[in-house]
C-alpha cells in the first residue's frame, strides 16, 4: 500500500472516530481487499470443509469493526491489527464451539508459516492452543505478544510494526524471534501433555 493510501486511511479512520460516519463509507472501499487477504491468511490453514468461509469472516470483522465506536484509531497499522485480532477471535470462537459439540474431536488447525514455526514434518498447530499461548506470552511481554498480532495476524511488515508501536526495527526483529521460538515451544509443550 503506497504511502498516500496510507495516509488516506489514516485520516478517515480519525475522521470516523471523530464521529463522521461518511468517512467509513469511504474507508471500507479502501481497505476491504487488505480485509480479504487477512482472511483469506486465516483460512488457508483451516481443514477442507470449514463452515466459516472467508467473506462471512469479513463481513463478521467488519460488523465488529463498525460496531467498535470505543476505539480510538489511531492509523491504518493500528485498524489493521484489531481487524486480525477480531478475525483471530472469531475463528478462535468458532473453533471451540464446534469443539465443544465433539467433545474435543479433531480440532481445527491453522498452519504456521516459516516465521512462526519451522516444523520438520508438521506444519499445522491447533488455533485454541495458540491463541492460549498468545495471551500467555501477553502477560509474560506484552510487546512479544503485540509484534506477533501484528506481524502474523496483522500481515504487517517489520518496518510497519515498528512504527506502530514506536520502536525500532531492529527491536521488532529482534522480539519476534524471541516470540516464535517461545510459542512454538509452548504450544509442543502443550501437545506432550495433551
Amino acid at each position: 500500500m503506497d504511502q498516500a493510501s496510507s495516509q488516506q486511511i489514516t485520516r478517515l479512520l480519525l475522521a470516523w472516530g471523530g464521529g463522521d460516519k461518511a468517512a467509513l463509507d469511504e474507508l471500507m472501499p479502501l481497505v476491504y481487499e487488505e480485509l480479504r487477504r487477512l482472511a483469506r491468511h486465516y483460512m488457508r490453514g483451516q481443514k477442507a470443509g470449514h463452515t466459516l468461509q472467508t467473506t462471512a469472516l469479513v463481513n463478521e470483522a467488519y460488523l465488529r469493526l463498525v460496531d467498535s465506536s470505543r476505539v480510538r484509531w489511531q492509523d491504518r497499522a493500528h485498524f489493521f491489527a484489531i481487524a486480525a485480532q477480531l478475525m483471530r477471535r472469531i475463528l478462535v470462537d468458532s473453533a471451540r464451539a464446534r469443539n465443544s459439540l465433539k467433545r474435543g474431536g479433531d480440532v481445527d488447525k491453522i498452519e504456521l508459516d516459516e516465521h512462526i514455526a519451522a516444523v520438520e514434518d508438521e506444519n499445522a498447530v491447533d488455533l485454541i492452543a495458540l491463541d492460549e499461548a498468545l495471551k500467555a506470552l501477553a502477560k509474560l511481554n506484552a510487546r512479544q505478544s503485540q509484534i506477533v498480532e501484528l506481524r502474523y495476524f496483522g500481515g504487517l511488515s517489520e518496518e510497519e510494526t515498528a512504527e506502530a508501536l514506536g520502536i525500532s526495527t531492529r527491536t521488532v526483529r529482534r522480539d519476534w524471534s524471541i516470540a516464535r521460538a517461545w510459542l512454538f515451544r509452548r504450544i509442543k509443550e502443550g501437545e506432550l501433555k495433551g
